[in-house]
Order: C-alpha cells, then structure tokens, then sequence
C-alpha cells in the first residue's frame, strides 16, 4: 500500500468513526407563538392611558397619539428591514437584540422626564416588531411548505389574541396602578421572552452566502417576482377590509348602538373572534390543502359574507346582528388567509426567507393601510352603512383575484418542465 492509499483509508476511517454532529432542536410552537404575541401586544396595549400619559406630560392629546401612530409607521419600516438583517447575522441574534432594546426602551418610557423622550423610548419599542416575521422565518425554516403554512395558523391565533386583550389589559393595569404599569409589565414579559429565547432559540444561522449578498439586488428579485406579488398582494387588500372596517364601522354603526362604546367594541370584537377561528382551521388543515386553493377560499368567504351583509343594508335591515354577522367572515378570510400568503411569500426564495418575510409584512402593513385611508375618505363623504360594505367588498374582491393570480402562478411554479 502506498503512502497516498494509506491516507486516504486513515482519513475514510476517520470519517466513519467521527460521530455526526447533531443539529439542534428547533424551538418549540408555543415559544414561537408567544413572541409573536409580545410582537403586536404594546401596539393598543396603552390605548386607555393615552389621556394620562397626556395629563402627566402636559401635552396635547395629538401628540401624545403619535405614541400608537407612529410605533405601526416605525414597525412597518422595522419589518422591512428586520428580516434582511437576521438573513446576514441569524435570527436569534436578532431576536435577543430587538428584545433587549424592547426591555430598556419600556422602562424608558417608565422613567421618561418629558414627552420627547417618551415618545423616543415608544418608538424605539417598535423593535420588538420584526420578532413576528422572524418567528415566521424559524418555522419556515423548519418545516415543509404545508407544515409551515398549518403552524403559521396557530401562530397567527396569538398574534390575533393579543390585540383583543391588550386594551382591556392595559385598561385594567392602568386602574389598577396607574399608566406607567403596561410599560413595567411589557418590561417583564420582553425579559422573560429573553430569557426563553435564550435557552430555546439554537442554531439558527444565516445562510453560508448572506456575508457577500447585495441587498438592493436581493429586494429587487422579490420585486421582480410574480408569486412574491401575488401573495402580498392578497394580504395587503385582505389587511385593507379589515382597516376600513375598523375605520368605518364607529361613524356608520355608531347610532344603531344608542352611541353606546361598550356595545361597539363588543360586536367589533367578532372579527377577531372570527380570525382566530380561522387561524385555527388554517393550522388544522393548512397542511393538507395547497397553498392556492386555501387562498381562494378563503376569500371567497370574505366575499360571500360580505355581500349578504351589502344586501341586507341596502334592504334596509337594522338588526345588529345583520349588520355585524356578515362581518365575521371578514376575520375568518383573513385568519386562512395570512398563515397560507406567508408561507407562500417566503417559498419565493430559499436563500433570503427573512428577507422575504420583513418585506411581505411591510407591504402588508403599509398597503392595507394606504386601501383603509382611501375607504375613509369615501365613508366620510357619505356615511352609511351600504357604503361601508361596498368598500369592504371592493377591496375584498381585489384580494381573491390576487389569490386566484396566487393559485394560477403556483401551479405554473409547480408545473413540471
């Protein structure tokens, strides 16, 4: 035997004996879930202290607004950006960075000696914002197609339950201890999410390729994709009924309840009721049905029930429950609706997921809210309920085309050569 041969059997036997380094266990569903929850939860959790803080500031209500405003303008630009960082460095060093900064900007807001600064320390809270694409990212990473799209409906279940709460949370807190307790409260769950992302969230690493990728050129590829699109798209339009809902619904319906806030926010809160039944089915049968065909229905639901809602306005019926029954499939399409457009926008590329995932969220955020401005405009002009179920139509029927567009370039995707 040469001496080549015998390095060559000594370096194969070696290979042989090495033991395989094992890969560490993703973390759990419920770890996921929870800071995708601590994600949305400070975006309304201060709504009912909004008078205090401006009493104790001194400063004019209008001000003091731009704590809820601009923390979704600040998150929308975070989403974006967030998800191509933790492609470059991982996405547990991003995750254990926005909580940091989350955990010091809320005790900032505790101890803020002007409203500037407050406002500083609640915009700087809008780090903990990406936390909710990066835990898309993870499962993403994790996972198949249709096992990723079925998590995501259960994480979209916390996602949607934490805005429900957090008003009447932060409502009792702020009556019970004063306004400065949602902020030390939000400081304790961001620690103990450290804590837990700490110990659970291993050996998520950025992709071999992400030290040398121009990111300009990265986004313009999403940019330049149909599929990326098409799913954005039909988030974006699905996102806008909501928001015109949201926006409309006070002004239209407001006098059929005797002005009656209590009774309003009651019968608002079906649609969230309804997203979280619908993220439920969406993680009990995301796996099992296409991505496109999950779309489709889903907004055809949307669109079924708010047309029986158009109709009954324009026939003049004022029950509440004919005007806020429709009205829950608005929460159904869009809870089978984000979990499957997730998925599907983060299939584009395998290489920039986190990308993906910040930019889909972006867009969703900014053009559903661009959709829900314009509807506005229009509810303001002539106030009534048929008016309100148009608009929510209208842009509900712009969402199932975008899906059926989704549908259609994902069987092409699909289609072998």
């Amino acid at each position: 035997m040469t001496r080549t041969e015998s390095r060559i059997d000594q370096s194969s036997t070696h290979a042989i004996d090495d033991p395989m380094p094992e890969r560490a266990a993703p973390p759990r569903l419920i770890t996921l879930i929870l800071l995708s929850a601590l994600a949305v939860l400070p975006v309304n959790m201060i709504l009912p202290s909004l008078p205090k803080i401006s009493a104790a500031f001194h400063a004019d209500f209008a001000l003091v607004n731009l704590s809820v405003a601009g923390f979704s303008i600040v998150t929308a630009f975070l989403e974006a950006i967030g998800g191509a960082i933790s492609d470059r460095f991982g996405r547990r060093p991003i995750v254990l960075a926005a909580l940091a900064i989350f955990i010091i900007a809320s005790l900032g807001c505790v101890l803020a000696p002007t409203i500037g600064i407050f406002l500083l320390c609640r915009m700087m809270q809008a780090c903990i914002g990406p936390c909710y694409s990066v835990a898309l990212v993870i499962i993403k990473e994790t996972s198949d197609e249709r096992q990723a799209a079925s998590k995501f409906g259960y994480l979209a279940m916390g996602w949607a339950l934490a805005p429900m709460v957090g008003p009447l949370f932060g409502g009792s807190l702020d009556e019970i201890f004063g306004w400065q307790a949602s902020f030390i409260v939000l400081a304790i769950f961001g620690s103990a999410a450290f804590l837990l992302s700490l110990r659970e969230l291993k050996g998520s690493k950025a992709p071999a390729s992400a030290a040398r990728r121009n990111y300009l050129a990265s986004y313009t590829l999403l940019l330049r994709s149909a599929r990326f699109w098409a799913y954005t798209l039909c988030m974006a339009c699905s996102m806008g009924v909501l928001y015109i809902f949201l926006g409309g619904a006070p002004l239209t319906v407001g006098d059929t309840l005797g002005g009656s806030s209590a009774k309003l926010g009651f019968y608002m809160g079906l649609v969230p009721a309804g997203f979280i039944l619908g993220s439920y089915l969406a993680g009990r049968y995301g796996a099992k049905i296409p991505i496109g065909t999950i779309l489709i229905i889903a907004r055809l639901l949307t669109c079924i029930g708010l047309s029986i809602g158009l109709a009954l306005s324009l026939s003049g019926m004022t029950e509440v429950l004919a005007l806020f029954g429709p009205c829950i499939f608005i929460g159904i399409g869009n809870g089978l609706t984000m979990p499957a457009a997730n998925s599907g926008a983060m299939s584009v590329r395998s290489d920039i997921v986190g990308m993906a995932a910040g930019l889909a969220a972006a867009m969703r955020i900014s053009g559903g809210a661009l959709i829900g401005s314009i509807g506005g405009l229009f509810i303001a002009r002539s106030p009534t309920i048929h008016t309100l179920f148009a608009l929510m139509l209208a842009s509900a029927v712009l969402a199932l085309l975008a899906a059926i567009w989704a549908a259609i370039v994902e069987r092409r995707t699909r289609k072998p050569d």
